[in-house]
């Protein structure tokens, strides 16, 4: 805009050069030169007055523009924050509500499983008692002493199979019953669950959450003789968890921590923004001091591992953490310090279990392998077993057959005799065939 003023008086300041000039042109008297100068120099001293009044009220009118201009981009800015905090809070409830909604299904996914699975062994099992009863009940009636023989071997293989399956079955029912039992204490954990915010509301009990969460987690993920609770150093100090890991980690000290008032009043809408301000430093000087705690107390040399943990029981104040104040990260692990939350515990406490567990394999991996041969050898003896028992039943089956046939032979003679159809030659027949059957049996038996 400044430029288009600027550029319209150049070009009246050339237009009244250009009518100078032709009044010049045009006159033939010096005096009215003279005077027609004047004028000009009289005009162009007062388009000069113009010009400068004219750039005084646009700069007036910038630097108005540019107060009103800051004033409403401050506005902006903190509707734009009041904004931004109202929509974590509302993401921090949902969290919440999705983790219950996700903790109710599991437990009614993990009881119907069960159930479901129990009545399915159940009906297994009398279909397969009942098939292999009848079975056995077919076989005592076809066949002879010889095949009652085999029939008793195979009963008493039968029989242990038997045995090894109630027992598998009665240590499923076990494990449903252990799930059963888990699930009641879940529920009465439900019942008797008090407010999350009362039981915040008191430093002592937040220690005590926060310790209390920790030693479930722990306690969830890794063995009894990996860590231990409440642990007390050398040094007098006493930590929360001490986590018992293998060379070259060694021990690892976790302590709980939970800064929250300052933290809440960081997002309290009925203070201030210099109150708010004023809190959000204060919450970061907390966090620093307890991690200067926690490096001067658990870090001890040739004792622990050159670094510890600093468990922070609070989702949304380990988010907050580490969206919004990288410095204060920075800061702790300068001092050899690291920030965990509940999910990013479980990493940790995952890959300390992954690494003991490899420990244990390597110590073991000899007995392994011994019992793995020994079971490689009783599966082979029990496979040429098997074909054995098939062989037996397949040739008792055999020999029933052949006895059928010379009772058909012998029973079609007999009625050949009492109707007197026999001939000599009939008759020749008639005893060879006895003969044979007599042979037969005698070979069965």
């Amino acid at each position: 805009m400044n430029e288009i003023i600027v550029l319209v008086l150049v070009l009246m300041l050339l237009l009244l050069l250009w009518l100078a000039w032709r009044e010049f042109a045009n006159s033939k008297n010096n005096v009215l030169f003279t005077q027609l100068e004047n004028k000009h120099r009289a005009m162009l001293l007062d388009l000069n007055d113009g010009l400068n009044k004219l750039a005084d009220r646009m700069n007036v009118a910038s630097q108005g523009s540019a107060e009103a201009l800051k004033n409403t981009v401050s506005q902006e800015l903190l509707a734009t924050r009041d904004a931004m905090q109202a929509l974590q809070l509302a993401q921090n409830n949902s969290l919440a509500q999705t983790r219950e909604t996700v903790l109710e299904t599991l437990h009614k996914t993990l009881s119907e499983q069960g159930k479901s699975q129990q009545a399915l062994i159940n009906d297994t099992m009398l279909k397969a008692t009942t098939t292999l009863t009848q079975s056995v009940e077919s076989l005592g009636k076809i066949v002879d002493a010889r095949l009652e023989q085999i029939g008793g071997k195979v009963s008493e293989r039968l029989d242990e199979g038997f045995k090894k399956t109630n027992e598998t079955f009665v240590s499923v029912m076990e494990r449903l019953a252990t799930i059963d039992e888990a699930q009641k204490k879940i529920d009465g954990l439900t019942v008797n669950m008090v407010s999350l915010q009362e039981l915040l509301g008191d430093k002592r009990s937040r220690g005590a959450y926060g310790e209390v969460q920790l030693e479930g987690l722990v306690r969830n993920a890794l063995p009894p003789d990996s860590f231990k609770m409440q642990h007390t150093f050398e040094n007098g100090a006493r930590v929360d968890c001490a986590l018992l890991l293998p060379a070259p980690t060694g021990t690892v000290a976790v302590d709980s921590k939970f800064p929250l008032e300052n933290y809440h009043k960081m997002f309290d809408s009925a203070l201030s923004e210099a109150a708010q301000n004023l809190a959000e430093k204060q919450f970061k000087a907390d966090v620093r001091k307890h991690v200067d705690d926690i490096a001067a107390k658990y870090i001890i040399p040739n004792v622990t591992s050159d670094g510890a943990v600093m468990f922070i029981p609070a989702e949304a104040v380990f988010a907050e953490i580490h969206a919004y104040h990288p410095e204060v990260i920075d800061y702790a692990m300068n001092k050899r310090v690291w920030l965990v939350s509940p999910t990013t515990l479980m990493a940790v406490l995952n890959t300390a279990r992954a690494v003991l567990k490899d420990v244990e394999m390597r110590k073991q991996v000899h007995i392994i392998k011994d019992e793995l041969g020994k079971l490689s050898k009783d599966f082979e003896r029990f496979d040429v077993r098997m074909k054995k028992l098939a062989d037996n039943i397949r040739q008792a089956h055999d020999n029933a057959q052949e006895v059928h046939k010379s009772s058909q032979k012998i029973t079609n003679r007999f009625k050949q005799i009492e109707r007197v159809e026999l001939s000599n030659q009939t008759l020749s027949d008639v005893s060879g065939d006895l003969l044979d059957s007599i042979d037969d049996k005698e070979d069965l038996v």
